[in-house]
């Protein structure tokens, strides 16, 4: 909420906003006046929604501050503009990036016309020739003035973290005449100077937290604004942006556009390069400037990667950047409809924290993907070693087709329902971003991977082949067709679906974790699906009978199997223990596309429909020219019988050859003279398919 703390008025820099008595009459009417006019009409503070709550600002937020000024002067704006409408503005230049003022002009009769002023202090204050002082009355307002105050008032306030804003104005006598209100320059010259303000536009107090978060995530934070450079920085400094001890770059529009252009004014990529990595603030900025900047970074190729660019704003001048960065941040209570039409994401609090919250969300998205792969796999691998290795062997696949069925149930359902609903946590944000290439599987899930399937099948093909010595049961290997279903494929069974349960809980963990049962108690889901799946087990083994393949297990047999389960736990924390660096073999998979294979894929898609348009092309000339080769015979035929000569000879000849060589530019011009068939169209359809150009001047020879 943005709110005037301090003023400069009538030669008193005041360090809290003064009582109405404190200051001359004249000087409070004019200020009064001036910001009550001098503002966009649907401004306006507005009573708390509840009791003892804060005013509502609506709209612009520094006019609101303003107008809050107002009030606190014990005086009511709303009077003022029931007085003078909007219809009585005779000109408003309103506020742009460029101009950093608005201005308002009445028409005042018998007088002339009134001009009302305010924008960024050091930009007014440049246009003003004269200051009100204490008694109200214009004085002569030098440049030796101006830069004491700037030095006195504006960069302490600045340097607090204040927004400045000088309020002004200008009387136009009415004996001079009409002025030119197109000539901006001149208009907007002359003034003298009512106020200047420092406006305060607190730092929310969990922004500074969110923004430590974001450093820590691997993100740096940069700040584009229109303020005052020293007023930037103190809120940069108040964010974390700016820190003590580390190199950091805080730089105007201007400096910032002298340091990357050339001489002709044209941004250089090498230039940018040198500047972006350092830089933390750009004061002062226009919506170019901070479109060049992302622009810079996205293009640029100073890291071993592509840099991903998100950016904030609320404001119509923020929609080229919104648009250009990978992910555009609009605000949902503040933001035009423009920045909101051209973003990825809306913030509807208008919260930085949001952000935090987005980049949680999305790493924690990819994590469980990852999680969900990395267990699927290890039951796909497992599973299909089993059952086609234990067929081919024993004549018999150990995994019933029902229980298969049952075992896909648990590694697609229920494990990504499990798998997928992990909520995000802090720890997220304490590693670096992934690259935009970087693969879904990586060296450490295939290590977990190929060492989880390892165990498993090792202890599957001891229970499918000394199972039944180990238990003291019979041997279901070699069993009749239609036999009852054994103890001992029973144990296979219950112990291959125990394995998949604890290593359920490993898959939690895709960064080499060792504690894989942190916050499992956050995530009820998936206790839940573990817990309903042992259950469930427990049912289909004691009561499946033939329908699952099962035969009921004793109390004995059913601990050892939980046990042999438990080892899954057991052998994560030493497969974790084996550095991956050092598994040089290890593979990883699910790469993305680079920007190169996207463009070679985009050159081939292209070349093949070039060729294929060629084809076509030579198809239709072949078929041109084997009629005009005909028709040429059929004339030379003709005139040979109406003269009664002898037809030049290898004349007959020569036409073979051009059908032989419709491939050749020079031969197709031999059919120019003889024929008169159009074939203009042809020729343009032929340059749109891509043909080359010696094929399209054939056509049009050919048509001439």
């Amino acid at each position: 909420r943005m709110t005037v703390v301090q003023a400069f008025i009538g030669d008193s820099h005041f360090k809290k906003v003064p009582e109405p008595d404190a200051i001359e009459p004249r000087v409070l009417d004019m200020l009064v006046n001036s910001i009550s006019i001098n503002s966009a009409y649907t401004s306006d503070i507005q009573a708390p929604e509840r009791e003892g709550g804060l005013p509502r600002h609506v709209g612009n937020k520094t006019e609101c501050a303003l107008l809050g000024l107002v009030l606190e002067l014990k005086r009511e704006y709303d009077s003022i503009r029931n007085e003078i409408p909007e219809e009585q503005h005779f000109k408003v230049y309103t506020f742009n990036s460029s101009r950093k003022s608005m201005s308002t002009v009445l028409k005042i009769p018998d007088v002339g016309f009134r001009m009302y002023s305010k924008g960024a202090s050091e930009i007014i204050l440049r246009k003003c020739s004269h200051i009100l002082d204490a008694h109200g009355q214009p004085r002569i307002f030098k440049p030796k003035d101006r830069e004491e105050m700037v030095c006195k008032v504006i960069e302490p306030m600045a340097c607090e973290g204040l927004r400045t804003i000088c309020v002004a104005y200008r009387d136009f006598p009415a004996e001079a005449g009409e002025p030119d209100w197109d000539n901006e320059n001149e208009i907007l010259s002359g003034l003298t100077c009512i106020a200047v303000v420092g406006i305060e536009d607190p730092v929310r107090p969990e922004v500074p937290e969110a923004i430590t978060k974001c450093q820590c995530a691997g993100i740096t934070v940069r700040m584009v604004t229109g303020d005052n450079i020293n007023t930037a920085r103190a809120i940069a400094a108040k964010c974390g942006i700016l820190q003590p001890g580390k190199e950091s770059l805080c730089l105007e529009g201007k400096e910032f556009n002298r340091l990357i252009r050339n001489e002709k004014g044209e941004v250089e990529q090498e230039r940018l390069d040198k500047v972006w990595p350092n830089l933390r603030v750009l004061a002062r900025s226009s919506p170019t400037d901070k479109h060049t900047l992302v622009k810079g970074i996205i293009d640029s190729t100073v890291g071993e990667t592509r840099q991903v660019v998100a950016v904030t704003g609320d404001g119509t001048n923020d929609g080229p950047a919104l648009k250009k960065a990978d992910v555009g941040f609009a605000m949902g209570i503040a933001g035009t409809d423009v920045a909101k039409e051209a973003s990825d994401i809306i913030l509807t609090d208008d919260n930085f924290t949001s952000i935090v919250k987005a980049v949680m969300w999305g790493r924690n998205v990819y994590d469980s993907i990852s999680k969900f792969l990395q267990f699927q796999l290890t039951v796909n691998v497992v599973a299909v070693i089993v059952a086609f290795t234990g067929a081919c062997i024993t004549q018999d696949s150990p995994l019933k087709a029902v229980q298969m069925l049952w075992v896909n149930l648990i590694m697609d359902t229920l494990a990504s329902l499990a798998l997928a609903t992990e909520p995000p946590t802090e720890s997220l944000l304490l590693r670096k971003p992934y690259g935009r290439n970087k693969p879904l599987i990586s060296r450490t899930m295939m290590k977990n991977i190929l060492g989880h399937a390892v165990f498993q099948l090792v202890i599957i093909f001891t229970l499918l082949f000394a199972g039944e010595k180990i238990f003291d049961i019979d041997s279901g290997r070699n069993a009749p067709l239609h036999s009852p279903p054994s103890e001992h494929y029973t144990i296979v069974f219950n112990v291959f679906v125990m394995m998949q349960l604890f290593n359920e809980i490993n898959a939690r963990k895709i960064h080499g974790e060792r504690n894989v049962f942190e916050g499992i108690y956050k995530n009820p889901i998936f206790c839940s699906v573990v817990l309903g799946t042992f259950v469930l087990q427990i049912i289909i083994v004691q009561f499946g009978g033939k329908p699952f393949s099962c035969h009921p297990l004793t109390l004995d047999q059913w601990l050892w199997c939980v046990f042999i389960g438990v080892g899954e736990l057991l052998w994560g924390q030493l497969v974790t223990s084996i550095p991956t660096r050092h598994l040089k073999f290890l593979k990883e998979a699910g790469h993305g596309i680079t920007s190169e294979e996207i463009h070679e894929e985009d050159l081939t898609e292209g070349t093949d429909e070039i060729d294929h348009a060629e084809m076509e092309l030579r198809r239709g000339q072949i078929l041109w020219f084997r009629g005009l080769n005909r028709i040429q015979t059929q004339m030379d035929v003709v005139y040979t019988f109406q003269t009664g000569q002898a037809a030049v000879p290898g004349a007959l000849r020569r036409q073979p050859s051009v059908v032989s060589q419709h491939n050749d530019a020079t031969a197709v011009k031999t059919l120019s003279s003889p024929t008169h068939v159009g074939l203009s169209s042809s020729s343009s359809v032929t340059n749109s398919a891509g043909a080359p150009p010696t094929a399209a001047a054939s056509s049009s020879t050919a048509g001439n």
